[in-house]
């Protein structure tokens, strides 16, 4: 019998049970116990089911019922139950631009509101040149500067938003502070790589970050100082792309390369440079080009190619765009407010000639960085 079938047909008569639970937003006990069973009288298999079945924006409130209910919708396990019966939910959170131009805030777009929803201000300094991973369901942002008396400051901080329990929280410190760097998550693992440090030097240095330890390594540094660049991850290795190396005259096309198994770093060739934004999806990289904002620059890492698809002309052909993925599909962002102009949509697996449509979501203010979370 496939996992989870009984769980099914046992569900329906304690949906009501669950769902009044929640509604009513039930005070945690006073002898709560994270042994105690997830729902008194159905078995744990059972009772993981059911809690994963329901709709996200109501973990924040499952969490407040009891420390085992909090506990659970904090694993990696909630994620997989969730896959299995089908009900993971994919949104885009947003890093967007207030209309000041001097502030910003975290939004999501795509949850099941058509309002998008804010996040609680993210704690410390207003900062720039941070780095952002999504890992396990959960938004990190890393490092970047904060300007202290006319004088850039690296920080070394990360902190942790968890879409599931809606708040922010503080992890280990990187070992060291830089902005304008690059990073991506592999196998569990996240990397950041190159950028500047708190000397404003460009630096060469690379480390890793264990979230079951909370814990930054140093790992083997490229061979060159880079920064501007970005990450990525295919087939378990990490690429950083793009940006600037004090080695090379303007941009470098170099890719280094590393594999985690074998803690090394080599280097590849045809790598694209000028990127204002770039995006995984699937197994090709999406990449827009500071010189050419009316091509998607596509890659295919197993054959070391690239290709161009034009990008349809909507609006004003000097907009610059951000780049989101929601459903499988590429969603680009303008980057300037025009009458009458939607966000556009591109679809890789639609039929040759349909691939271009429009998308009615849209951030309320410019779009400074988008991750995609499922959960």
């Amino acid at each position: 019998m496939p996992p989870f079938v009984g769980a099914q047909k046992r569900f329906a008569q304690s949906e009501i049970c669950l769902s009044s639970a929640i509604q009513s937003k039930l005070a945690p006990q006073e002898e709560d116990d994270l042994h105690r069973p997830l729902i008194p009288g159905l078995p744990e298999d059972v009772a993981k089911f059911c809690l994963a079945l329901v709709p996200r924006c109501q973990f924040p409130v499952m969490a407040a019922v009891c420390k085992s209910w909090r506990s659970f919708i904090q694993t990696k396990e909630l994620i997989s139950v969730r896959k299995e019966a089908g009900r993971l939910e994919e949104c885009i959170y947003i890093l967007t631009g207030d209309t000041d131009g001097k502030k910003s805030h975290w939004e999501v777009l795509g949850s099941v509101s058509s309002k998008n929803q804010v996040l609680p201000p993210m704690p410390g300094p207003e900062k720039a040149g941070f780095g952002v991973v999504v890992l396990d369901g959960k938004l990190l942002v890393m490092a970047g500067y904060s300007v202290h008396q006319g004088k850039e400051c690296a920080s070394d901080d990360v902190y942790q938003y968890d879409s599931r329990l809606n708040r922010w929280s503080k992890l280990a410190k990187m070992n060291i502070g830089r902005y304008d760097f690059a990073c991506a998550e592999v196998d569990g693992v996240v990397y950041a790589v190159g950028g500047y440090g708190s000397d404003g030097d460009s630096l060469s240095s690379a480390e890793a970050y264990n979230p079951d330890k909370n814990e930054w390594s140093l790992i083997e540094s490229i061979r060159r100082p880079r920064w501007g660049c970005f990450a990525f991850s295919f087939g378990g290795k990490l690429y950083v792309m793009g940006g600037r190396s004090s080695f090379t005259i303007g941009n470098s096309r170099s890719v280094d390369v590393y594999n985690p198994v074998s803690h090394t770093w080599r280097e590849m060739k045809n790598g694209c440079v000028m990127v204002t934004a770039h995006a995984m999806l699937g197994k090709k990289l999406f990449c827009m080009k500071w010189n050419d904002q009316r091509k998607l620059a596509i890659f295919n890492p197993v054959e070391n190619s690239w290709h161009n698809v034009a990008v349809p002309l909507t609006g004003s052909s000097s907009v610059g765009f951000r780049f989101g993925i929601l459903d499988r599909k590429l969603l680009i962002f303008s980057l300037e407010e025009e009458p009458g102009y939607d966000t556009l949509l591109y679809d890789p697996d639609a039929p040759p000639g349909s691939e271009w449509g429009t998308s009615s979501l849209k951030p309320s203010g410019l779009c400074l960085c988008s991750v995609t979370i499922r959960t």
